[in-house]
């Protein structure tokens, strides 16, 4: 709470995953005002390495990625975790592929979900981010 969290499932191999270099360059513009990207990687549509190392390196090295990066994880279906089961039971609302995004407001709410073609520094997604980075902190 009092953060704004852009959450995002993450994959090295497809081609969504430029999108990294926008992510971390929001992440670094807007982290002094309480914003921060969490990328969760998922081999849920089999388009990630199969190790945390391996993605963790790959990140580090092709993008300069220092954001949080959660471990391997499952975004959909029964063994989703806990944070996209919940954004389903409120939203009804899962990834349909890699690079789908959560905003989450300072209040801990679900500011908006945007999909892989909502690039995150223009258009709609953008706009949201700016708006709840805006709202003053409670």
């Amino acid at each position: 709470q009092g953060k704004v969290l852009l959450v995002v499932n993450t994959a090295s191999f497809c081609g969504y995953t430029p999108q990294y270099r926008q992510l971390e360059a929001l992440h670094r513009r807007l982290s002094p005002q309480g914003f921060s990207v969490i990328g969760v990687p998922s081999q849920d549509f089999g388009q990630e390495s199969w190790s945390n190392g391996e993605v963790k390196a790959f990140c580090e090295a092709t993008f300069g990625v220092d954001f949080p990066m959660a471990g391997i994880g499952h975004v959909r279906g029964a063994d989703a975790a806990p944070f996209y089961q919940w954004v389903r039971e409120q939203r009804r609302w899962s990834p349909e592929w890699n690079f789908y995004k959560v905003l989450i407001g300072r209040d801990g709410t679900i500011a908006g979900t945007y999909g892989s073609n909502d690039q995150p520094d223009s258009g709609r997604l953008a706009t949201a981010i700016q708006a709840a980075v805006g709202k003053a902190q409670g």
